[in-house]
């Protein structure tokens, strides 16, 4: 049984700090898992981490329902929650109904994930009503990069009124917890201390009910320059750099395999 459900999620409101990572296949879902993570959302930024895309537009749905299937063999204890890729939703509410309902039904997620603010809100209470929990993503919105960029949200009163606004809505559709993406950091604490739902931030400040962050970025597994927010808790892309060359020269002087990795 589940240790954390979308119940729990929503209770942890101002009581327990909601540690969110973003992992991709069963690997790094089942390292999130067994470390104790409440929440394990399969991003689509695995476009740009894993697959070697410039953006998350190119991530389709049936890459989706790959990956998250992977995340959800592994997990037995977070909420898994699946990213919505772009155009999964935007099109109609039927395609958002169907493709959210794939999610759950195919690849095992216990919620999804879209991006907008008070533009989404009766989306989201359409997929809650058919029984689909909903994470709300407000502020940056990676999907809408070529319009809007990366620049932090937050820095004007208008913008502020916005964000509080979007926050406002979503939470009143019924998503049980809010994505703040980029936001400036007293922004984000107001916006965190009107929602009745938690707020999860990434690069949003320390006062938001949860922290997310990449599996790839945590693990120093990512390209330098990263994003300010960013901070890496291990070095394993040099460690694993190292053992690789390691490897190779050993395949080159002939010493692996030696006997004692090889079958007598």
């Amino acid at each position: 049984m589940q240790n954390w459900t979308i119940r729990k999620i929503r209770e942890a409101k101002n009581t327990t700090p909601l540690a969110t990572i973003t992992a991709y296949d069963a690997i790094t879902g089942r390292l999130a898992d067994d470390a104790g993570a409440a929440l394990i959302l399969v991003g689509d930024s695995l476009g740009t981490t894993a697959l070697g895309f410039s953006t998350t537009i190119p991530v389709t749905m049936e890459i989706m329902l790959h990956h998250v299937a992977a995340v959800r063999r592994s997990v037995h204890n977070a909420v898994v929650v699946a990213d919505m890729p772009f155009l999964s939703y935007q099109t109609s509410t039927e395609t958002a109904i169907r493709n959210a309902g794939r999610l759950m039904q195919e690849a095992g997620a216990d919620a999804v994930k879209l991006e907008g603010g008070a533009i989404r809100a009766d989306l989201i209470r359409t997929l809650v009503d058919n029984g689909i929990p909903v994470m709300a993503h407000i502020g940056v919105l990676p999907q809408s990069v070529k319009t809007s960029g990366y620049a932090a949200q937050g820095g004007t009163a208008a913008e502020n009124d916005r964000l509080k606004a979007d926050a406002l809505a979503v939470a009143e559709a019924g998503v049980f917890c809010t994505v703040l993406e980029c936001v400036r950091e007293n922004t984000a604490r107001e916006l965190t201390a009107c929602s009745p739902v938690p707020t999860i931030g990434i690069g949003s400040g320390i006062h938001c009910d949860g922290q997310i962050i990449v599996i790839a970025d945590l693990l120093g597994l990512t390209t330098p320059p990263l994003p300010k927010f960013v901070k890496p808790y291990a070095q394993c892309g040099t460690t694993a750099q190292a053992a690789i060359e390691a490897y190779i020269a050993d395949v080159h002087q002939r010493t692996y395999p030696d006997a004692e990795h090889s079958y007598q």
